[in-house]
C-alpha cells in the first residue's frame, strides 16, 4: 500500500483508503502519512507514531508527536521537545522548548532561554551564535533575527551571507529574497542588494520571472525581475 493513497478525514480522526476507513478504530487526532510510511496519532494512551497497518512502532507515549521528515520526527514529553528516528529512538540526549522539522540533517530549535539556533542530527549546535528567531534552511541559507530585532541571512556554518539587515526577511527563492526596510518591501539579490528602487506594502516571491506586489496605495500589480511593471 502506497502511503500517498492514504488520506485523513475532515475531522482528522480517521484514515481513509480509496474513500473508506482504513482501520476499524478512530483516533483523537491523526496526521498525514509521510514517505517513511509513518504517521503521528493521538489516542487515549497518548501521542505516538503508527505504520500503514495501524500498528504503533514503539511503546513510548508522548504529549505530542509530529510528522517524519528525512526519517526524523519531533516529539514532546514532560522534559521538553526532541527528535526520534524511524524506530522511535531519540537522536540525542538534549531537550528543547521547541523543535522544528529536519531539512535533511539540519533543524532549527528553541532552547529554554527562548533563543533559536540550528542543530545537526546529533543535537549539536552548528555555530556559537544564538538568535531571537531562526528559520529553516533552504539551499543552505536561513533567515535569523538578531537581538536588535533586525533580520539577516546565514549559511549553515553560521557565517553571514551578506552584511545587510532588514525589518523583515524571507528565505531565498530562485536567487531572490523578499525583504522589508524602513520604506517597505522589495526584492534583494544574494548580496543583499535591492534589485530595483520601488517599495511595496506587500510582495510575493518571483514565480517564473514575475511577482505579484501591492503598492503603498493598496493597488495590485505584477513586476518582472528588473522591477518593471507589466502593462
Amino acid at each position: 500500500m502506497n502511503y500517498s493513497d492514504i488520506t485523513v478525514n475532515t475531522s482528522q480522526t480517521q484514515y481513509l483508503y480509496k474513500g473508506k476507513p482504513l482501520f476499524s478504530h478512530a483516533f483523537l487526532n491523526a496526521l498525514n502519512f509521510h514517505k517513511e510510511g509513518l504517521a503521528a496519532v493521538l489516542d487515549e494512551s497518548g501521542a505516538y507514531h503508527i505504520n500503514t497497518k495501524g500498528e504503533a512502532i514503539y511503546k513510548e507515549r508522548y504529549d505530542r508527536t509530529f510528522g517524519y521528515y528525512y526519517e526524523k520526527a519531533g516529539v514532546i514529553n514532560k522534559k521538553g521537545a526532541f527528535h526520534i528516528d524511524i524506530y522511535g529512538k531519540p537522536l540525542y540526549n538534549q531537550h528543547y522548548k521547541w523543535v522544528g522539522n529536519y531539512q535533511q540533517n539540519v533543524c532549527t530549535v528553541r532552547d529554554f532561554d527562548n533563543f533559536y539556533f540550528h542543530i545537526d542530527e546529533k543535537g549539536n549546535s552548528l555555530y556559537d551564535e544564538k538568535y531571537t528567531y531562526a528559520g529553516d534552511f533552504r539551499n543552505g541559507i536561513a533567515c535569523v533575527q538578531l537581538a536588535n530585532e533586525k533580520f539577516t541571512h546565514i549559511y549553515n556554518d553560521g557565517s553571514k551571507v551578506h552584511n545587510k539587515y532588514f525589518f523583515d526577511l524571507n528565505v531565498y527563492h530562485k536567487g531572490f529574497a523578499c525583504a522589508k526596510d524602513e520604506k517597505g518591501w522589495h526584492h534583494i539579490d544574494i548580496h543583499g542588494k535591492e534589485i530595483y528602487k520601488h517599495r511595496f506594502l506587500m510582495i510575493e516571491p518571483f514565480y517564473n520571472g514575475l511577482a505579484l506586489v501591492t503598492d503603498l496605495e493598496g493597488k495590485k500589480q505584477v513586476i518582472n525581475e528588473q522591477g518593471k511593471f507589466l502593462e
